[in-house]
C-alpha cells in the first residue's frame, strides 16, 4: 500500500472539520493527516486528537491574495510531506472529500495504491446541493449525505486534488501548473460547501467572512441550491460517464489545465448505496 497524506486549511469551521478528520481519518488513519488553522487566534478542537496540526498566522488580503498565500503554503507543505516519505499527498477544502464509488467495495487508500499516478489525479466533482422542496435543513447528528439526493455536476469542484510529486497547486486546488489533469474512474470530489441553505444564510451574515470579499464566492454556493431544486434530475449512471469524458476532453479557454463543462447546467440524484458513506 501506498504511504498518503491528506492535508487542508481551515478558519472558524469546527463543522466540516470533524466530518473531514473524521472521513479521511477513517480512510487514512489519523497520523497521516495534517490540519492547518489559518489565524493564531484559532483552537484546536478537541476531535482533533491524534492528528498532526498547526496554527500559523492569519492569511492576510483579499480572497484572491489569501487564497494564493494558502496555496502557496500547502504546495510547499506537501512538497516537504514527499520528503518525509509520502507517496501520495491528497489536498482539499474543508468541505471536500474525495469518495470511492462504493460498487467497488474499496477504501480511499487502497484505490490510490492501484493507480499509476504521475504527477496529479482529479476526481469528478460533485456539488451537493439542497433541493429545497423535498429536503430540510441538514441535522449534523445523521449521515450527511443520507439527508441528500441531489447535486450539481460540476466542472469547478474537478480538481486536481491527489498529487505524486512536488508540485504548484493553483488556487483552490483547482489545477497543478504546468501539468495537465487525469479524470479517475470511479472516484469523486463530493463538495458540501453549498448543500444547506440556513448554513449559507448564516455565512452570508458573518463579518469576518464578507470583510475578506467573500460574498460573491457564497452567492455562487447558493445557487447550486437553485439549480437542484429547479432542474430535473438525470440517472447517476448515465450522466456520470458522459460528464467524465466531456470534462476530460474540454479546457477552460485561458487555463488548459482545468476542465471546463459548456453542457446545460446537469443535475442528478446520487444513488442510495453513497448515503451512509459521510
Amino acid at each position: 500500500m501506498k504511504k498518503i497524506c491528506a492535508i487542508t486549511m481551515v478558519r472558524n469551521d469546527e463543522f466540516y472539520l470533524r466530518k473531514w478528520v473524521e472521513y479521511y481519518g477513517a480512510q487514512l488513519g489519523r497520523e497521516n493527516l495534517r490540519v492547518f488553522f489559518d489565524g493564531e487566534d484559532q483552537v484546536v478542537p478537541d476531535f482533533c486528537e491524534g492528528v498532526e496540526t498547526l496554527l500559523r498566522p492569519r492569511e492576510a488580503g483579499n480572497v484572491a491574495q489569501s487564497d494564493k498565500g494558502r496555496i502557496e503554503f500547502l504546495s510547499s507543505r506537501a512538497a516537504l510531506l514527499f520528503e518525509q516519505g509520502y507517496d501520495l499527498v491528497i489536498g482539499t477544502d474543508v468541505d471536500e472529500f474525495l469518495i470511492v464509488d462504493p460498487l467497488l467495495n474499496q477504501t480511499l487508500s487502497a484505490y490510490l495504491s492501484e493507480r499509476k499516478i504521475k504527477f496529479c489525479l482529479s476526481a469528478l466533482g460533485i456539488d451537493v446541493g439542497q433541493h429545497l422542496n423535498l429536503e430540510k435543513p441538514i441535522d449534523s447528528s445523521r449521515p450527511l449525505l443520507s439527508q441528500r439526493s441531489y447535486a450539481y455536476l460540476s466542472s469547478r469542484y474537478t480538481k486536481a486534488s491527489v498529487i505524486a510529486q512536488p508540485v504548484r497547486w493553483g488556487s483552490g486546488f483547482h489545477r497543478v501548473k504546468r501539468y495537465d489533469y487525469h479524470i479517475a474512474k470511479d472516484l469523486y470530489l463530493f463538495h458540501l460547501g453549498g448543500f444547506d441553505y440556513e448554513m449559507m444564510k448564516k455565512q452570508l451574515g458573518n463579518s469576518d467572512l464578507l470583510n475578506a470579499g467573500w460574498a460573491k464566492h457564497l452567492h455562487r454556493r447558493a445557487k447550486t441550491t437553485r439549480i437542484v431544486t429547479e432542474k430535473r434530475s438525470r440517472n447517476w449512471d448515465t450522466a456520470i460517464p458522459r460528464m467524465r469524458f466531456v470534462q476530460q476532453w474540454l479546457r477552460q479557454i485561458f487555463a488548459w489545465n482545468k476542465p471546463w463543462n459548456p453542457i446545460t447546467k446537469v443535475v442528478v440524484r446520487i444513488p442510495d448505496r453513497f448515503k451512509n458513506i459521510l
